[in-house]
């Protein structure tokens, strides 16, 4: 992300609005330099996408629109205050849906300019990051970092605020995206989200029933794959005499086949798990990290902390996690962030910016021959480990 100060570090008690339109939440949170969650407020899109089978951004659009003005009022009213008595403004910039992002840029912009309050541009993936510092605050750099999401999956070595070293992402899948999807292939309600509904049923699952294979096994880096176990659970289905709509004649088939799904996808998070932070500690260039942070919306599911929290311990690492509530998209988090930020004097010109759909968090720990650029307005470029190193 690699932000630079622009002046001297804030200090002492202030207050900070977030504003969070990413994608189908809106939500806007107001938040003290302490920690103290002031008031807040959100609206869920989870019902209005539902029957399209993922997030329709257009919809997104016209409901942050329609939601926003209300939300930042609902949020400082909770809070106690006007707009006047904040102290900045932050919100997500990217990465996410752009259309969506513009909707929240630009009623943080306006307040902003409006009450001559100082702006803060968030990155949404290290605002999902940083949000275990407010919770817990005697965690420090370095640590290291996995991140599942709706949207990402990415493991991460955390060395400062906005310095980060990537290890690991995705080939193809987000893990919440496969929970998801195997949600609507069982024909689950996903008004409230796929991923606590598959959960939710795999509770009643035997875990060992269907023979998923560990997507890549053999292979000896820290990226995952998902695609192929989301194929192999159609197939279960279909085998089970589901449709991939509706739910299957037989609910004890239904509940094996979430949890094997559960089970294999957590396997396959462990191994890679396991393999950064091996990297980590054979590699003398990086830093000794104690602490992992485990967070996104997929860090909700209380099956998966369990044995992330076990590997970590093996380890003598500690695991840590945001409350649950706030593992999903929030205002929170965005706020935080900001204030994390502002602490180090950074702040930005709302005049110059604009939202980025795509934003990687930070270097790339294998060597490009193309340096991985994650500049944004007023911020400087970044490139591949081995530049970094020259």
């Amino acid at each position: 992300v690699g932000y630079e100060s622009t002046g001297k570090g804030w200090e002492g008690d202030f207050v900070v609005l977030g504003i969070e339109t990413s994608c189908d939440d809106t939500a806007a949170a107001v938040v003290r330099s302490d920690g103290t969650i002031l008031g807040e407020s959100k609206r869920s899109q989870d019902q209005l996408h539902a029957e399209w089978g993922g997030v329709v951004p257009g919809l997104a659009k016209t409901a942050h629109e329609a939601a926003i003005g209300e939300v930042v009022s609902e949020a400082l009213r909770n809070a106690g205050c006007s707009a006047d008595d904040l102290d900045a403004v932050g919100v997500t910039m990217g990465p996410g849906l752009e259309i969506c992002l513009r909707v929240g840029f630009h009623a943080a912009r306006d307040l902003a300019l409006a009450h001559a309050k100082p702006f803060v541009s968030v990155h949404h993936l290290e605002a999902h990051v940083l949000a275990a510092k407010q919770f817990s605050p005697s965690l420090h750099f370095p640590f290291l970092v996995l991140l599942v999401s709706g949207g990402h999956c990415q493991l991460l070595l955390a060395r400062g605020v906005g310095d980060y070293l990537m290890l690991g992402g995705t080939l193809d899948d987000s893990l919440g995206e496969a929970y998801d999807k195997a949600a609507r292939m069982l024909g689950l309600d996903v008004g409230g989200g796929g991923g606590p509904a598959l959960e939710k049923l795999a509770q009643g699952g035997d875990p060992l029933a269907v023979k998923f294979g560990v997507p890549m096994k053999q292979r000896k880096d820290c990226h995952f794959s998902f695609a192929g176990l989301k194929t192999a659970v159609r197939l279960a289905i279909q085998k089970a005499g589901g449709d991939l709509k509706s739910p299957l004649p037989d609910p004890q088939a239904a509940a094996d086949i979430a949890a094997s799904f559960q089970h294999v996808a957590t396997r396959h998070l462990e191994d890679r798990l396991k393999r950064a932070i091996l990297q980590v500690q054979a590699d003398e260039d990086l830093p000794t990290v104690d602490t992992l942070v485990v967070c996104g919306g997929v860090a909700s599911n209380m099956a998966i902390r369990e044995r992330l929290s076990k590997l970590a311990e093996e380890f003598d690492i500690t695991p840590l996690y945001p409350p649950v509530r706030l593992c999903t998209d929030n205002g929170v988090m965005v706020a935080w962030s900001a204030i994390e930020r502002l602490r180090l004097g950074v702040s930005d010109d709302p005049s110059g910016l604009e939202v980025r759909a795509r934003w990687p968090l930070g270097l790339s720990y294998a060597a490009t021959d193309t340096p991985i650029n994650t500049r944004h307005t007023k911020l400087p470029s970044t490139t591949d480990k081995t530049a970094d190193k020259a």
